[in-house]
């Protein structure tokens, strides 16, 4: 496509355009400036309005020319100044008082002294009052917030002069709620000052504690204490005056709630028995109607932090009687009871957020429990690891020998209980899930009236409250937005809830079966029994709920499919302390899993499923040559026996989506039998002769031609050089050579038969049979001659690869001389180097990247020239 103007005349006419189009707009912007400037007129004079484009016009008399865009300055206000030099003469006052009372207080009667701090209190006091009417706001909150202080320094006053003789601590408590009172009663009088009123709900804090601590109370009167205006800071948060009295309320709410329910908490689990719980109990009780009683008036968000607050005190509530009763392997059993008793909340009028909240205490709550329960799972499962140091040292006396864990396993008891109840819970809610909806449906579809009012944010003075109705219709949780009656419970998110509980329900009963067999200390071979027939039967649940379509979301076969490999594992692991325990599992395995296999509808667990049966039987293979008492390269050959089926399977799977997880399982295999032969050269080269003949095998068929073909290539060559290794052959060429030449022959042949036909596949196996073994022996070689022609020859090939456009030549050719002219320079390449500067390297280095920076266009240019040139090679 021509261009006119040329392409590099019209990109520097944009530039100049836009260059321009830049100072237009900064002009432009700089006017409006001005001109926003000149519609606020406070300071000008009256009649004076700015003229287009310039400074103020003739008719104003003085005055000064202005620069175009100057913004006229403001002059202060004269409340701003007012206000300004009030300030500054409260703290100057202030700032006097307090030194005159340091510096002359101690020469002062008692007289002197309470009548200085009476004045300076009244003062202040008194100076917010009229500072107010006068409309001075910032002054007044700064000499209310140094009469607050005052008011603290009399009280001190009044108990060092007055009363030295009380106690401290309930001194402290009566004067906290006086000054509370007080401050609560100057806030409420003066409602435009924002300081009083939160100062107040600090100062409320503290009566109760203080009272309990200075009577010796014990903890549980603390506790009631804490609780007591924990509910105060809730009434205020709820009902206070001005925002900063509630947030205030809010956050001394938390922390005393929070400070109330450890107390409780503690007491409670640390009782002597049930009768002692009792108490402790029904503090905490209060404490989850308190929490409620907030949440049914509070907003969205914390009527659902009232409910889980409420829901997890009732727990520890009623949970701590019973709990105080059973042995200590026991205890979370009684608190999961009443966690799920906690669902009845479904059913009860109690508002939809705090219903939510006391729902999501209730999964907390029974997650704790399971979370309780992982550990010794995670043992169950990781345990046998340990026999693999000792394999086949003979049968340990129990299950729990066999794990070699110290847990205590007398008190997780009641770990198997809680996971097979909540397995049968869920395998329940998701059997019978439409009724399960049905029941919980009102939760989601609840109104509320509007009677009952709960207002987003607390407003002062009185402010409508709104009804929630709304707010609860609008904040459904996604257990109960799935919820519903009629077609909701058929919708692809309540769909997602049924199959992760029958999810759960499966690797539940199938971890509570497992810690069973380790809390009971089954015997060895039931261990391994059991272990094995639960394998098959998480197999057998994940092809029948594939085949059967129940669970949408595919969670449930999918769950079961992954228990079924973790407990073949840990299955096969706790079977290496026994021989024929050892066959028995791995046998039984591979048929399961095979079976599975067979019997599954789906590609993925299908390959999952063969994957693990040929992992069993190559296995099983390795057992062979230990029963046998072969050495690891002796007894590889037998670990080649599956790779060889994997490849007589694939050829009779042909293009299933099975075939290729199960050839490249089975090429791992054949991975391990070289790895354990490597020791040994020429078993070495048996196994990789074998590997190549099983690639070749699976090189008939069209669709793995060209990779299976060109790693048997490989694999032939490997071993032949392997073997004249382990031959010592110094002098390989005189059996390369001879394969060298009816090679290249051939591949003459090919390539006129068929001009198409790739220098890789012609030329490319016979080249490299001779030219990469005597590049290896030459690297190793002190002598002359055989560097010189080798370079010789790849120096041939090099140029009839390039001069007959031929890709293998020229490329391995040209690596060949390459490698050959590395290792005769070397020796030289080393001692220049150790002569140079130790700078000098790096610099030539930085040097040569500038250089490939500043060309790095041309030199990818001529990058993609050359891959274009090898491209078009045969």
């Amino acid at each position: 496509m021509e261009h006119v103007p040329p392409p590099a005349e019209e990109l520097a006419r944009l530039d100049r355009e836009l260059t321009e189009l830049d100072a237009r707009r900064a002009q432009l912007l700089t006017r409006r400036a001005w001109l926003l400037a000149a519609l606020r007129p406070p300071a000008a004079a009256p009649g004076w309005n700015p003229s287009a484009w310039g400074a103020p016009p003739a008719g104003r008399p003085g005055a000064p020319a202005q620069p175009w865009g100057h913004v006229p300055k403001r002059s202060s206000a004269p409340r701003g100044v007012q206000n300004v030099l009030l300030t500054l003469g409260g703290l100057l006052l202030t700032v006097a008082a307090v030194a005159f009372t340091l510096v002359s207080w101690g020469s002062m009667g008692i007289g002197g002294r309470s009548a200085v701090l009476t004045a300076l209190t009244a003062g202040t006091l008194t100076a917010p009052v009229l500072l107010v009417r006068r409309g001075l706001a910032a002054t007044a909150e700064a000499l209310t917030a140094v009469a607050l202080a005052l008011t603290l320094l009399d009280v001190y006053a009044v108990h060092a002069v007055a009363a030295p003789d009380t106690d401290g601590l309930g001194f402290t408590a009566v004067a906290a709620a006086v000054l509370a009172a007080l401050w609560t009663v100057y806030g409420l009088a003066l409602g435009k000052l924002r300081l009083p009123l939160p100062a107040a709900v600090v100062l409320a804090q503290w009566p109760l504690l203080l009272w309990a601590w200075a009577a010796g109370a014990p903890a549980l009167v603390v506790g009631w204490a804490l609780l007591a205006t924990a509910v105060l800071d809730g009434t205020i948060a709820l009902h206070g005056r001005g925002a900063g009295a509630r947030v205030t309320a809010c956050v001394g709410g938390a922390v005393m709630g929070f400070s109330a329910l450890v107390v409780g908490l503690a007491l409670s689990v640390t009782a002597s028995g049930p009768l002692a719980a009792v108490a402790p109990g029904a503090l905490l009780l209060a404490a989850a109607a308190a929490a409620l009683a907030g949440a049914w008036r509070a907003p969205k968000g914390f009527a659902r932090a009232g409910g889980v607050v409420g829901g997890l005190a009732a727990v520890a509530a009623v949970g701590g009687v019973p709990a105080a009763a059973v042995p200590d392997g026991w205890m979370v059993l009684p608190y999961l009871l009443c966690g799920l008793a906690l669902t009845a909340v479904v059913r009860t009028r109690l508002p939809r957020s705090a219903a939510h909240g006391v729902l999501a205490a209730s999964g907390a709550v029974v997650a704790g429990a399971l979370v309780w329960a992982v550990p010794p799972v995670a043992t169950v499962l990781l345990g046998p690891v340990t026999l693999l140091s000792d394999v086949w040292a003979g049968p340990p006396e129990g299950f729990r020998s066999a794990l070699g864990s110290t847990l205590p396993w007398t008190e997780l008891a009641a770990a198997p209980v809680v996971s097979a109840l909540m397995a049968v819970l869920l395998g329940a809610a998701y059997r019978w899930w439409p009724t399960l909806v049905r029941i919980a449906g009102p939760v989601a579809a609840r109104r509320v009236p509007d009677t009952r009012g709960e207002p987003d944010t607390p407003q002062s003075g009185g402010a409508a409250s709104h009804g929630v109705g709304a707010h609860w219709q609008a904040g459904s949780g996604a257990l109960w937005s799935a919820a519903g009656t009629g077609a909701a419970a058929r919708r692809p998110s309540g769909a997602m809830l049924r199959g992760a509980a029958g999810a759960a329900a499966a690797a539940l009963g199938w971890a509570a079966l497992l810690l069973a067999g380790a809390v009971l200390d089954v015997p060895y071979g039931v261990a391994v029994g059991g272990g094995t027939a639960l394998v098959g039967a998480l197999l057998a649940l994940a092809v029948r709920s594939a085949g059967s379509g129940r669970g949408a979301s595919g969670a449930v076969p999918m769950t079961a499919a992954v228990a079924a490999v973790s407990g073949a594992v840990s299955a096969g692991l706790l079977s290496l302390a026994s021989e024929g325990a050892s066959y028995a599992v791995f046998g039984v395995l591979a048929v399961l899993f095979a079976g599975a296999a067979a019997r599954a509808g789906d590609a993925v667990p299908r390959a999952v499923f063969s994957v693990a049966a040929v992992v069993w039987a190559t296995v099983l293979t390795g057992f062979a040559g230990r029963s046998l008492d072969l050495a690891p390269h002796e007894a590889a050959p037998l670990v080649l026996l599956v790779p060889a089926l994997t490849v007589l399977l694939g050829a009779r799977l042909r293009r299933d989506p099975v075939a290729l997880p199960v050839e490249l399982t089975g090429a791992l295999g054949a991975l391990v039998a070289v790895g354990a032969a490597a020791s040994d050269g020429p078993f070495s080269a048996l196994v990789l002769a074998l590997c190549g003949v099983l690639a070749a095998g699976a090189a008939v068929r069209p669709e793995r031609r060209r990779v299976a073909g060109c790693l048997a290539v490989a694999l032939f060559v490997v071993a032949t050089w392997v073997r004249l290794a382990a031959s010592e052959v110094s002098f390989p060429e005189a059996y390369t050579l001879p394969v060298t030449v009816p090679a290249l022959v051939v591949g003459v042949l090919r390539r006129r038969g068929d001009r198409e036909a790739s220098s890789w596949t012609a030329y490319g196996p016979g080249l490299a049979a001779t030219l990469l073994p005597s590049l290896a022996v030459a690297w190793a070689d002190t002598d002359w001659l055989r560097p010189l022609l080798l370079g010789t020859a790849a120096l041939v090939v090099t140029l009839l690869g390039a001069r007959h456009r031929l890709q293998a030549p020229l490329l391995l050719g040209g690596a060949v001389l390459a490698s050959v002219g590395l290792h005769e320079l070397a020796p030289y390449v080393v001692q220049v180097a150790g002569a140079l500067p130790r700078w000098l390297p790096p610099a030539l280095a930085g040097l040569l990247l500038l250089g490939v920076g500043a060309t790095y266009e041309q030199r990818l240019r001529d990058a993609r020239r050359l891959k274009d040139a090898l491209g078009r090679m045969r």
